[in-house]
Protein backbone atom coordinates (compact mmCIF):
# COMPACT_ATOMS: atom_id res chain seq x y z
CA UNK A 1 0.00 0.00 0.00
CA UNK A 2 1.36 3.44 -0.90
CA UNK A 3 1.33 6.45 1.41
CA UNK A 4 -1.62 8.14 -0.28
CA UNK A 5 -3.77 5.01 0.03
CA UNK A 6 -2.74 4.61 3.67
CA UNK A 7 -3.67 8.23 4.43
CA UNK A 8 -7.03 7.93 2.67
CA UNK A 9 -7.85 4.79 4.63
CA UNK A 10 -6.88 6.36 7.97
CA UNK A 11 -8.36 9.85 7.76
CA UNK A 12 -12.10 8.99 8.00
CA UNK A 13 -11.55 7.37 11.41
CA UNK A 14 -9.41 10.04 13.08
CA UNK A 15 -11.41 11.87 15.74
CA UNK A 16 -14.13 9.24 16.01
CA UNK A 17 -15.11 7.85 19.37
CA UNK A 18 -14.04 4.23 19.49
CA UNK A 19 -17.63 3.05 19.80
CA UNK A 20 -18.36 4.55 16.37
CA UNK A 21 -15.94 2.15 14.69
CA UNK A 22 -17.31 -0.71 12.67
CA UNK A 23 -16.50 -4.08 14.16
CA UNK A 24 -14.60 -6.25 14.70
CA UNK A 25 -11.86 -3.69 15.30
CA UNK A 26 -8.44 -4.14 16.92
CA UNK A 27 -7.83 -1.35 19.44
CA UNK A 28 -4.67 -0.11 21.17
CA UNK A 29 -5.04 2.01 24.29
CA UNK A 30 -2.16 4.34 23.46
CA UNK A 31 -1.56 5.56 27.02
CA UNK A 32 -1.19 2.01 28.32
CA UNK A 33 0.84 0.93 25.30
CA UNK A 34 3.30 3.81 25.69
CA UNK A 35 3.59 3.14 29.42
CA UNK A 36 4.50 -0.48 28.65
CA UNK A 37 7.29 0.60 26.32
CA UNK A 38 8.68 2.99 28.92
CA UNK A 39 8.44 0.44 31.73
CA UNK A 40 10.45 -2.13 29.77
CA UNK A 41 12.97 0.50 28.65
CA UNK A 42 13.44 1.59 32.27
CA UNK A 43 14.20 -1.97 33.34
CA UNK A 44 16.81 -2.50 30.65
CA UNK A 45 18.56 0.71 31.63
CA UNK A 46 19.49 -1.06 34.89
CA UNK A 47 21.01 -4.32 33.55
CA UNK A 48 23.77 -5.42 31.21
CA UNK A 49 21.43 -6.91 28.61
CA UNK A 50 19.82 -4.80 25.91
CA UNK A 51 16.27 -5.14 24.62
CA UNK A 52 15.74 -6.58 21.13
CA UNK A 53 11.92 -6.73 21.06
CA UNK A 54 10.18 -9.41 19.06
CA UNK A 55 8.27 -8.01 16.12
CA UNK A 56 6.17 -11.17 15.79
CA UNK A 57 3.88 -9.69 18.44
CA UNK A 58 2.92 -6.43 16.74
CA UNK A 59 4.19 -6.91 13.16
CA UNK A 60 4.21 -3.14 12.65
CA UNK A 61 7.22 -0.92 11.84
CA UNK A 62 5.97 2.21 13.61
CA UNK A 63 5.75 0.27 16.87
CA UNK A 64 9.26 -1.10 16.33
CA UNK A 65 10.54 2.43 15.75
CA UNK A 66 8.93 3.53 19.01
CA UNK A 67 10.69 0.70 20.84
CA UNK A 68 14.04 1.61 19.27
CA UNK A 69 13.54 5.27 20.12
CA UNK A 70 13.12 4.17 23.75
CA UNK A 71 16.43 2.29 23.78
CA UNK A 72 15.97 -1.04 22.00
CA UNK A 73 18.99 -2.06 19.90
CA UNK A 74 16.94 -3.40 17.00
CA UNK A 75 14.22 -5.99 16.52
CA UNK A 76 13.73 -9.72 16.50
CA UNK A 77 11.63 -11.30 13.76
CA UNK A 78 10.22 -14.78 13.39
CA UNK A 79 9.98 -14.87 9.61
CA UNK A 80 11.66 -13.37 6.56
CA UNK A 81 8.47 -11.52 5.67
CA UNK A 82 8.55 -9.71 9.01
CA UNK A 83 12.22 -8.85 8.49
CA UNK A 84 11.46 -7.48 5.03
CA UNK A 85 8.72 -5.25 6.46
CA UNK A 86 11.09 -3.98 9.16
CA UNK A 87 14.05 -3.35 6.85
CA UNK A 88 11.91 -1.70 4.19
CA UNK A 89 10.76 0.67 6.95
CA UNK A 90 14.34 1.69 7.74
CA UNK A 91 15.23 -0.66 10.60
CA UNK A 92 18.76 -1.98 10.07
CA UNK A 93 19.60 -4.20 13.04
CA UNK A 94 17.34 -7.22 12.61
CA UNK A 95 17.63 -10.73 14.05
CA UNK A 96 15.59 -13.50 12.45
CA UNK A 97 15.37 -15.90 15.38
CA UNK A 98 14.68 -18.77 13.06
CA UNK A 99 16.36 -20.99 10.48
CA UNK A 100 16.20 -19.69 6.91
CA UNK A 101 16.34 -22.77 4.72
CA UNK A 102 15.88 -23.36 1.00
CA UNK A 103 17.17 -21.64 -2.13
CA UNK A 104 14.34 -19.13 -2.49
CA UNK A 105 14.35 -17.98 1.13
CA UNK A 106 18.14 -17.78 1.25
CA UNK A 107 18.08 -15.58 -1.85
CA UNK A 108 15.68 -13.21 -0.07
CA UNK A 109 17.91 -13.25 3.02
CA UNK A 110 20.96 -12.29 0.97
CA UNK A 111 19.07 -9.45 -0.70
CA UNK A 112 18.12 -8.12 2.76
CA UNK A 113 21.76 -8.38 3.84
CA UNK A 114 22.67 -5.86 1.14
CA UNK A 115 20.52 -3.26 2.91
CA UNK A 116 20.84 -4.08 6.60
CA UNK A 117 22.89 -5.67 9.35
CA UNK A 118 20.78 -8.78 9.39
CA UNK A 119 21.50 -11.68 11.72
CA UNK A 120 20.02 -15.17 11.52
CA UNK A 121 19.82 -18.26 13.71
CA UNK A 122 21.44 -21.45 12.45
CA UNK A 123 21.62 -25.00 13.73
CA UNK A 124 23.19 -27.01 10.89
CA UNK A 125 26.42 -26.95 8.93
CA UNK A 126 24.50 -27.56 5.70
CA UNK A 127 22.45 -24.39 6.22
CA UNK A 128 25.58 -22.37 7.07
CA UNK A 129 27.23 -23.53 3.87
CA UNK A 130 24.20 -22.74 1.72
CA UNK A 131 23.98 -19.20 3.12
CA UNK A 132 27.74 -18.73 2.79
CA UNK A 133 27.70 -19.72 -0.89
CA UNK A 134 24.77 -17.45 -1.69
CA UNK A 135 26.29 -14.52 0.20
CA UNK A 136 29.66 -15.00 -1.52
CA UNK A 137 28.00 -15.01 -4.94
CA UNK A 138 26.48 -11.59 -4.26
CA UNK A 139 29.24 -10.06 -2.19
CA UNK A 140 26.95 -9.84 0.81
CA UNK A 141 27.57 -10.65 4.48
CA UNK A 142 25.29 -12.44 6.94
CA UNK A 143 25.74 -12.49 10.71
CA UNK A 144 24.88 -15.72 12.51
CA UNK A 145 23.88 -16.91 15.95
CA UNK A 146 24.15 -20.59 16.77
CA UNK A 147 20.82 -21.62 18.26
CA UNK A 148 21.14 -23.98 21.23
CA UNK A 149 18.34 -26.23 22.42
CA UNK A 150 17.91 -25.34 26.09
CA UNK A 151 14.73 -27.27 26.75
CA UNK A 152 12.14 -26.18 24.17
CA UNK A 153 13.04 -29.24 22.07
CA UNK A 154 12.27 -27.29 18.95
CA UNK A 155 15.20 -26.01 16.87
CA UNK A 156 18.81 -25.73 17.98
CA UNK A 157 21.93 -27.83 18.38
CA UNK A 158 22.54 -29.53 21.68
CA UNK A 159 24.56 -27.60 24.28
CA UNK A 160 28.34 -27.84 24.48
CA UNK A 161 30.38 -29.59 21.80
CA UNK A 162 27.78 -29.47 18.96
CA UNK A 163 27.52 -25.70 19.35
CA UNK A 164 31.31 -25.36 19.26
CA UNK A 165 31.52 -27.47 16.12
CA UNK A 166 28.93 -25.33 14.34
CA UNK A 167 30.61 -22.09 15.46
CA UNK A 168 33.84 -23.36 13.92
CA UNK A 169 32.03 -24.16 10.66
CA UNK A 170 30.83 -20.56 10.54
CA UNK A 171 34.33 -19.24 11.23
CA UNK A 172 35.63 -21.32 8.33
CA UNK A 173 32.94 -20.16 5.89
CA UNK A 174 33.12 -17.11 3.62
CA UNK A 175 30.89 -14.05 3.89
CA UNK A 176 29.28 -15.12 7.17
CA UNK A 177 30.36 -14.39 10.74
CA UNK A 178 29.77 -16.08 14.07
CA UNK A 179 28.28 -13.49 16.41
CA UNK A 180 27.24 -15.59 19.39
CA UNK A 181 24.63 -17.92 20.83
CA UNK A 182 20.85 -17.91 21.08
CA UNK A 183 18.59 -19.99 23.31
CA UNK A 184 14.89 -19.61 24.02
CA UNK A 185 13.44 -20.74 27.33
CA UNK A 186 9.93 -20.56 25.88
CA UNK A 187 8.77 -23.60 27.83
CA UNK A 188 9.07 -21.52 31.02
CA UNK A 189 7.84 -18.02 30.10
CA UNK A 190 4.13 -18.42 30.88
CA UNK A 191 4.36 -20.40 34.12
CA UNK A 192 2.23 -18.34 36.53
CA UNK A 193 4.20 -19.00 39.72
CA UNK A 194 7.19 -16.67 40.02
CA UNK A 195 9.39 -19.08 42.01
CA UNK A 196 8.73 -22.03 39.71
CA UNK A 197 9.27 -19.92 36.59
CA UNK A 198 12.50 -18.44 37.95
CA UNK A 199 13.93 -21.88 38.73
CA UNK A 200 12.94 -23.35 35.37
CA UNK A 201 14.20 -20.38 33.37
CA UNK A 202 17.53 -20.23 35.16
CA UNK A 203 18.04 -23.98 34.69
CA UNK A 204 17.41 -23.57 30.97
CA UNK A 205 19.65 -20.52 30.62
CA UNK A 206 22.43 -22.30 32.50
CA UNK A 207 22.72 -24.64 29.51
CA UNK A 208 23.38 -21.60 27.33
CA UNK A 209 25.87 -20.16 29.83
CA UNK A 210 27.71 -23.50 30.03
CA UNK A 211 27.88 -23.59 26.23
CA UNK A 212 29.37 -20.10 26.20
CA UNK A 213 32.04 -21.25 28.67
CA UNK A 214 32.76 -24.29 26.52
CA UNK A 215 33.30 -22.17 23.41
CA UNK A 216 35.49 -19.67 25.24
CA UNK A 217 37.65 -22.47 26.65
CA UNK A 218 38.29 -23.41 23.03
CA UNK A 219 39.24 -19.83 22.11
CA UNK A 220 35.93 -18.98 20.44
CA UNK A 221 34.68 -15.57 21.56
CA UNK A 222 30.92 -15.22 22.14
CA UNK A 223 30.03 -11.53 21.83
CA UNK A 224 26.23 -11.99 21.76
CA UNK A 225 24.06 -14.02 24.13
CA UNK A 226 20.43 -13.73 23.04
CA UNK A 227 17.25 -15.18 24.52
CA UNK A 228 14.36 -14.41 26.81
CA UNK A 229 10.76 -13.37 26.47
CA UNK A 230 8.17 -11.25 28.23
CA UNK A 231 7.62 -13.88 30.90
CA UNK A 232 11.33 -13.99 31.76
CA UNK A 233 12.41 -10.44 30.95
CA UNK A 234 13.54 -9.78 34.53
CA UNK A 235 14.98 -13.29 35.00
CA UNK A 236 16.98 -13.79 31.83
CA UNK A 237 17.55 -10.04 31.69
CA UNK A 238 19.24 -10.10 35.10
CA UNK A 239 21.87 -12.66 34.07
CA UNK A 240 25.10 -10.68 33.56
CA UNK A 241 26.29 -12.82 30.64
CA UNK A 242 23.14 -12.17 28.59
CA UNK A 243 23.47 -9.33 26.09
CA UNK A 244 20.00 -9.37 24.46
CA UNK A 245 16.43 -10.20 25.49
CA UNK A 246 13.79 -10.83 22.85
CA UNK A 247 10.63 -9.86 24.78
CA UNK A 248 7.67 -8.98 22.59
CA UNK A 249 4.23 -9.40 24.17
CA UNK A 250 4.84 -6.75 26.85
CA UNK A 251 3.70 -3.96 24.51
CA UNK A 252 0.15 -5.35 24.50
CA UNK A 253 -0.06 -8.10 27.13
CA UNK A 254 -3.05 -10.46 27.23
CA UNK A 255 -5.05 -12.45 29.74
CA UNK A 256 -2.38 -15.17 29.84
CA UNK A 257 0.54 -12.90 30.66
CA UNK A 258 -1.62 -10.81 32.98
CA UNK A 259 -1.75 -13.82 35.29
CA UNK A 260 2.01 -14.46 35.25
CA UNK A 261 3.31 -13.40 38.66
CA UNK A 262 6.12 -10.88 38.46
CA UNK A 263 5.09 -9.80 34.94
CA UNK A 264 1.39 -8.98 34.95
CA UNK A 265 1.78 -6.33 37.63
CA UNK A 266 4.39 -4.41 35.62
CA UNK A 267 2.51 -3.98 32.34
CA UNK A 268 -0.96 -2.93 31.22
CA UNK A 269 -3.27 -4.81 28.88
CA UNK A 270 -3.37 -2.29 26.05
CA UNK A 271 -4.89 -4.42 23.28
CA UNK A 272 -8.55 -5.28 22.83
CA UNK A 273 -10.99 -6.28 20.13
CA UNK A 274 -14.14 -4.17 19.82
CA UNK A 275 -17.23 -6.29 19.25
CA UNK A 276 -20.89 -5.63 18.43
CA UNK A 277 -23.80 -7.51 19.95
CA UNK A 278 -25.64 -8.96 16.95
CA UNK A 279 -28.25 -11.08 18.71
CA UNK A 280 -29.90 -11.41 22.13
CA UNK A 281 -31.70 -14.77 21.92
CA UNK A 282 -32.47 -14.84 25.64
CA UNK A 283 -31.84 -12.69 28.73
CA UNK A 284 -28.90 -14.88 29.71
CA UNK A 285 -27.26 -15.24 26.28
CA UNK A 286 -25.89 -12.74 23.78
CA UNK A 287 -24.00 -13.23 20.53
CA UNK A 288 -21.22 -10.92 19.31
CA UNK A 289 -19.56 -10.59 15.90
CA UNK A 290 -16.11 -11.74 17.02
CA UNK A 291 -15.33 -15.36 16.31
CA UNK A 292 -12.28 -17.45 15.54
CA UNK A 293 -11.39 -15.34 12.51
CA UNK A 294 -10.61 -12.32 14.72
CA UNK A 295 -9.81 -13.86 18.13
CA UNK A 296 -7.28 -16.60 18.84
CA UNK A 297 -8.19 -19.08 21.58
CA UNK A 298 -5.24 -21.50 21.87
CA UNK A 299 -4.47 -20.06 25.32
CA UNK A 300 -8.12 -20.02 26.39
CA UNK A 301 -11.36 -18.32 25.41
CA UNK A 302 -10.97 -14.50 25.44
CA UNK A 303 -13.17 -12.55 27.82
CA UNK A 304 -14.94 -9.17 27.78
CA UNK A 305 -13.45 -6.34 29.80
CA UNK A 306 -15.18 -3.47 31.57
CA UNK A 307 -18.42 -5.37 32.16
CA UNK A 308 -19.48 -7.64 35.00
CA UNK A 309 -21.61 -10.73 34.96
CA UNK A 310 -20.74 -11.59 31.35
CA UNK A 311 -18.56 -14.51 30.24
CA UNK A 312 -17.62 -15.62 26.74
CA UNK A 313 -18.28 -19.35 26.60
CA UNK A 314 -17.56 -20.28 23.01
CA UNK A 315 -16.28 -19.16 19.62
CA UNK A 316 -17.33 -20.30 16.17
CA UNK A 317 -15.98 -18.87 12.92
CA UNK A 318 -17.88 -15.58 12.98
CA UNK A 319 -19.65 -15.54 16.34
CA UNK A 320 -18.81 -15.31 20.00
CA UNK A 321 -21.30 -16.74 22.49
CA UNK A 322 -21.59 -14.96 25.84
CA UNK A 323 -23.41 -15.99 29.01
CA UNK A 324 -25.02 -13.24 31.10
CA UNK A 325 -25.20 -14.23 34.77
CA UNK A 326 -26.19 -10.87 36.27
CA UNK A 327 -29.91 -10.19 35.91
CA UNK A 328 -29.19 -6.47 36.23
CA UNK A 329 -27.08 -6.54 33.07
CA UNK A 330 -28.86 -6.37 29.74
CA UNK A 331 -27.81 -5.86 26.13
CA UNK A 332 -29.48 -4.92 22.88
CA UNK A 333 -28.40 -5.63 19.32
CA UNK A 334 -25.95 -2.92 18.29
CA UNK A 335 -24.37 -2.52 21.74
CA UNK A 336 -20.58 -2.69 21.77
CA UNK A 337 -18.06 -4.12 24.19
CA UNK A 338 -14.33 -4.84 24.26
CA UNK A 339 -12.72 -8.25 24.51
CA UNK A 340 -9.29 -8.96 25.97
CA UNK A 341 -7.32 -11.49 23.88
CA UNK A 342 -5.89 -14.54 25.61
CA UNK A 343 -2.94 -14.49 23.18
CA UNK A 344 -2.01 -11.13 21.70
CA UNK A 345 0.45 -12.39 19.05
CA UNK A 346 -1.89 -14.73 17.18
CA UNK A 347 -4.85 -12.37 17.56
CA UNK A 348 -2.91 -9.51 15.93
CA UNK A 349 -2.15 -11.71 12.94
CA UNK A 350 -5.89 -11.99 12.24
CA UNK A 351 -6.31 -8.23 11.66
CA UNK A 352 -5.27 -5.72 8.99
CA UNK A 353 -4.88 -2.60 11.14
CA UNK A 354 -4.86 -1.12 14.61
CA UNK A 355 -6.96 1.79 15.81
CA UNK A 356 -4.91 3.78 18.28
CA UNK A 357 -7.22 5.15 21.00
CA UNK A 358 -6.52 7.95 23.47
CA UNK A 359 -9.21 9.06 25.92
CA UNK A 360 -11.73 7.08 23.92
CA UNK A 361 -10.95 8.85 20.63
CA UNK A 362 -9.23 7.42 17.54
CA UNK A 363 -5.85 9.15 17.31
CA UNK A 364 -4.14 6.96 14.71
CA UNK A 365 -4.66 4.04 12.35
CA UNK A 366 -1.68 1.76 11.76
CA UNK A 367 -1.62 -0.85 9.05
CA UNK A 368 -0.18 -4.19 10.26
CA UNK A 369 2.49 -4.40 7.56
CA UNK A 370 3.71 -7.90 8.40
CA UNK A 371 0.28 -9.41 9.00
CA UNK A 372 0.18 -12.90 7.49
CA UNK A 373 3.89 -12.84 6.53
CA UNK A 374 4.38 -16.54 7.18
CA UNK A 375 7.02 -17.01 4.47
Amino acid sequence: MNLDQDTQRSEPFIGMHKTELDTPALLIDLDKFEANIQTMAAYFSTVNAMLRPHMKTHKTPIIAHKQIASGAIGVTCAKLGEAEAAIHAGIRDVLIANQIVGKQKIARLINLARHSEIMVAVDSAQNVQAISEAASAKGAHVRMLVEVNIGMDRCGVEPGKPALELANVIHQSANVSFEGLMGYEGHTVSRPDRVERNAAARAAMQLLLDTKDHLEKHDVAVPIMSGGGTGTFNITGSIPEMTEVQAGSYVFMDSTYRNVEGVGEHFNCSLSVLATVVSCPSPDRIIVDTGLKVLAKEFGIPQPVGVTGVEMTGLSEEHGKMQVSDENVSFNPGDKLEILPSHCCTTVNLHDRYYGIRNGIVESVWEIAARGKAQ
